[in-house]
């Protein structure tokens, strides 16, 4: 349990030491993964239109 906790703040320090030190590419990261995310969201409703047509 205490390594989850030492290791969830590592991530956390990380994340916030990113978003100052390289904010553009820490929005272009994050408009990534909202991209991918809408792009699986759009696979997956062209599957089950093709299934249930």
């Amino acid at each position: 349990m205490q390594v989850k906790k030492i290791l969830t703040y590592v991530l956390v320090a990380f994340v916030v030491f990113y978003l100052f030190t390289r904010p553009a590419q820490a929005a272009a990261a994050v408009n990534g993964v909202f991209d991918g995310i809408v792009n699986g969201a759009n696979q997956l409703a062209t599957f089950f239109s093709a299934v249930l047509t």
